[in-house]
């Protein structure tokens, strides 16, 4: 075994923590892959007229996928995504038994966390290109069937109306990322600084567990953010909000999108998007801690902030305020400017209008 992860140990752990469901052996599972093959052109099209961002990569390709080829398709990405950071834990572990032991907790936690976003996901826009890879592997948008079969059973969804709703936010943010020339570029950018300033060190993870403490003794929430911010070097912490900036952006355009596009074709998205935030937010125990650690409260905060800066730049500027964001990186929000998109309309300006 070579790497600091054990990834086989990953993706065994993880098969068996998503399960299946026996919904994936129903009759209803044979409508899924010729309705989100017709509702992802559908909502393409939509997107487009809506937002001006269309791909350059060609029409999107859709893929319905159980729990177990979800977690395959990530484990390959975070192979690919993750390098940087694995290199550098590699090459601090000595060979031996503590080397495989950290190895395979490595790839035990990343099991677990894997194997728990199996049962919750519903779709996925895979944005990782390799060179490497067949093409037709990549730039997919992935739903995964037995979720949202267990969805709509549950909430009485309407499938018709929820998968066109699915297929609408994954699409915009595939707009995005193949309609905006240097998007995807920029992103990977942001990730791949933020593990090569990574420092696998052991005193700086104990630095971390001393903060904790820390901060629960003085009545404060460590894990505020996740175990990335908690862990992170200052130099990490920039780049890190940056990212946070940029994805409230994307989700928040994402969410404003996805309603918009939708209004004549989803008459039910008002409550799916109720439904599906109260399921997001009402977790309880260890599915509450795990989303904790990995800082997915945090992120969910960040999109409400991002559709509220969406609403603050449009009532300043009108529907075409945000446009500027789309012609370069150095439009982009920061979180701060998140927060207070006053200091975001100060600091960049309109395009001017041709004569």
């Amino acid at each position: 075994m070579t790497g600091a992860v054990d990834w086989e140990l990953a993706r065994r752990i993880a098969h068996r923590v998503g399960g299946t469901d026996p919904l994936a052996q129903s009759y209803l599972y044979d409508s899924l892959a010729p309705d989100f093959e017709a509702f992802t052109a559908k909502a393409e099209k939509l997107v487009a007229e809506e937002t001006g961002l269309v791909s350059l990569a060609g029409p999107a390709r859709a893929r319905v996928i159980d729990r177990s080829q979800w977690v395959d398709a990530n484990i390959r990405s975070f192979q690919r995504l993750l390098r940087p950071l694995t290199d550098k834990l590699e090459e601090k572990l000595k060979p031996g038994l503590m080397a495989g032991l950290t190895r395979k907790t490595a790839g035990a936690e990343l099991g677990l966390v894997l194997g728990w976003m199996s049962k919750r996901v519903l779709g996925q826009y895979d944005l990782l290109l390799t060179e490497d890879e067949d093409p037709e592997e990549q730039d997919i948008v992935y739903y995964v069937g037995p979720n949202v079969l267990a969805i709509e059973k549950k909430f009485a969804f309407p499938p018709g109306e929820f998968r066109l709703w699915l297929a609408l936010h994954e699409l915009t943010h595939r707009a995005q990322f193949t309609g905006v020339p240097w998007m995807r570029e920029h992103f990977l950018g942001l990730v791949e600084a933020t593990l090569e300033s990574a420092d696998p060190d052991p005193e700086r993870i104990l630095a971390g567990v001393r903060k904790i403490i820390s901060e629960k003794r003085q009545g404060r929430d460590p894990l505020e953010g996740g175990l990335a911010l908690l862990f992170a070097t200052d130099e990490q912490k920039a780049v890190l909000d940056q990212v946070s900036g940029l994805m409230s952006l994307l989700e928040g355009h994402g969410d404003v999108t996805m309603g918009r596009a939708g209004a004549d074709e989803v008459p039910g998205a008002e409550r799916f998007h109720r439904v599906l935030h109260d399921r997001r937010n009402n977790r309880r125990g260890a599915a509450r801690l795990l989303q904790k650690l990995m800082g997915m409260e945090a992120k969910l905060a960040q999109y409400a902030l991002g559709e509220a800066f969406i609403e603050v730049v449009e009532l300043d500027r009108g529907p075409e305020g945000l446009a500027v964001v789309w012609e370069g990186a150095e439009h982009l929000p920061s979180m701060e400017e998140i927060r207070d998109p006053t200091l975001w309309l100060s600091r960049v300006q309109p395009p001017v209008a041709a004569d």
